[in-house]
């Protein structure tokens, strides 16, 4: 059945790539595999990465991330933040064009107005949409039932907010609050997901789902590079096939500019032992990386439940503290991560952020320590101590057997139950796992956005505290940092909150992730950044098939 399957794939991907090449002859065409597939192109749905770095290329939001996590004008060109944080006056170009579409007069675009971002914004809280990004706007003042984004003329947008909140500008960059028109959703309705209408750098052509994209440069982008119009590339082309090796065979043949991440089925053969590009490889493609804002964790439901008898021994603090000294993340990263990221012993706060500190070192490796803290606990040797269950999926068996072992060794029963991803996630928002893996992946570059999984008020399934940890000084000190615009300010109250709640340790950080891209010798211009979107804007390579 393997095989079969390996076979299906690899045909549907030959034939996706002989049907693109008659299309990219005399273009300069940028190729890459999106394996989880792409669900909608509309961004008040750009949750997953596979959306967001298809809709990252047809959208503009206001104001976009640079390279070192700075919030830069886009639509915006500039804006103003009155003194008590809550007032946000945007001063909009007026050179910029939708992407030109049968939903318009004549089918060409028209300029981007104030009118426009107030829509836009205001679909993403509509309980009719059903936007997963409608927290984003949690902290806007709402009056009768409308929340308060105002044109005040065609160039000029308006927020007010509630009360202060620092990180608001970088909440802004996320695809969620991209600028969208109304005759588009109009004229397209639900289909809107599969024929979308932005100002990005590149227009929507074609998209046969489980095949192929096609996205082609937008003629009237108003970016430029060193006075050059960007962007640079014709066209991007977009596979959809779900086996990894089959794509990384297609990347090795190079009818792929583009790889991201590292499959365990051939990480061994791209990477030596310490991270490094494989030396078979070298000449034949590139290999770039960099931090990336995703922290790794396990997790523990510590809230103790209502009228429980039986002894929980996850709720036990000098428990969780054991564990969290057991393992060795070092070892854990070098041999099965082939030293790709950072060992957890830092906090929840990622290498990268804002915010991190790496003189904070909470847990290392400490089999003494976490045998003694077993001890004081009542299960010396471990005991008469419960088996504890370990809720995961397959992606992670490796990293939980590791922790498994370790454990083990100080008297520690870890049992290892295996979840599909979706029925992992459900439980985990329904509390109803224990002990859980689960990752955070920044969505704006401020540390609130880690440290709010904390919050007392967030608790799952309304918020994303998880592991409802509860803590009456750490709730008080994050509202007081939401309240302080200076950012040193902020970040000792952020210090105090970490060190509180690591403590209290309802959670073990395993690592901090990195990028990983793979890339064509043809192409130049690919970064990577910390919040791992796939910027294309300024990208160049050679004709994917040149004209004779």
């Amino acid at each position: 059945m393997n095989k079969y399957w390996w076979f299906l794939f690899s045909l549907i991907f030959l034939i996706s790539c002989k049907q693109l090449k008659e299309t990219e002859k005399g273009k300069t065409v940028f190729r890459y595999n999106e394996a989880a597939n792409i669900t909608s192109l509309d961004p008040a749905y750009a949750r997953d990465q596979a959306n967001i770095w298809a809709t990252h290329q047809i959208f503009n939001g206001l104001v976009q991330l640079g390279d070192m996590l700075e919030v830069l004008p886009c639509i915006a060109r500039s804006w103003d933040i009155s003194p008590d944080g809550c007032k946000y006056t945007f001063h909009l170009r007026k050179d910029i064009l939708f992407h030109d579409s049968p939903a318009f007069p004549q089918g060409k675009g028209r300029k981007v107005i104030a009118n426009d971002v107030v829509y836009s914004f205001s679909r993403i809280p509509d309980p009719k949409i059903a936007s997963p990004g409608a927290w984003i706007f949690n902290y806007v003042d709402e009056k009768s039932g409308k929340y308060s984004f105002e044109a005040l003329d065609d160039s000029t947008f308006f927020i007010r907010l509630k009360q202060p909140f620092p990180p608001f500008l970088g909440l802004l960059t996320t695809m969620y609050c991209s600028v969208v028109p109304v005759e588009a959703i109009n004229f397209y309705k639900q289909d809107f997901r599969k024929n979308p209408v932005g100002t990005g750098p590149f227009c929507f052509k074609m998209w046969k789902e489980g095949i192929k994209m096609v996205l082609i440069r937008n003629p009237h982008y108003f970016e430029t590079d060193n006075g050059k119009h960007l962007p640079y590339l014709d066209a991007v082309a977009i596979t959809f096939v779900a086996d990894k090796q089959a794509a990384f065979l297609e990347f090795l043949k190079g009818r792929l500019d583009f790889m991201s991440g590292i499959d365990p089925g051939y990480k061994d053969e791209l990477l030596t032992r310490d991270g490094r590009l494989n030396p078979k490889f070298k000449g034949k493609f590139q290999l770039i990386t960099q931090p990336y804002l995703n922290t790794e964790y396990l997790g523990f439901l510590i809230e103790k439940k209502h009228g429980a008898t039986k002894f929980d021994p996850v709720s036990e603090k000098k428990i969780r503290q054991a564990i969290n000294y057991a393992f060795d993340r070092h070892k854990m990263i070098r041999f099965l991560r082939n030293n790709i990221g950072t060992p957890g012993i830092y906090g929840m706060i990622p290498k990268g952020m804002p915010g991190f500190d790496s003189s904070a070192v909470y847990y290392d490796y400490n089999p003494e320590k976490a045998k003694q803290l077993l001890a004081a606990a009542g299960f010396s040797d471990g005991k008469g101590l419960p088996a504890i269950t370990l809720s995961t999926t397959s992606d992670y068996l490796d990293i939980c057997k590791y922790i498994q072992h370790q454990v083990g060794e100080i008297g520690i029963d870890l049992k290892i139950d295996v979840s599909p991803p979706a029925a992992l996630k459900e439980m985990k928002a329904q509390a109803k796992l224990a002990f859980f893996r689960g990752s955070w992946i920044a969505d704006y570059p401020d540390a609130e956005n880690y440290l709010s999984l904390f919050y007392g008020k967030n608790f799952s399934p309304q918020g994303p505290n998880y592991t409802h940890y509860f803590c009456d000084q750490y709730d008080k000190l994050y509202e007081k940092s939401m309240f302080c615009v200076a950012d040193s300010l902020r970040y000792q109250y952020y210090r105090q909150m970490e060190k509180l709640m690591m403590d209290e340790s309802p959670v073990i950080v395993l690592y901090y992730d990195q990028v990983l891209r793979f890339i064509g010798n043809d192409v130049e211009g690919l970064g990577c950044d910390w919040m791992n979107i796939l910027t294309l804007k300024k990208v160049k390579k050679e004709l994917s098939f040149p004209t004779k």
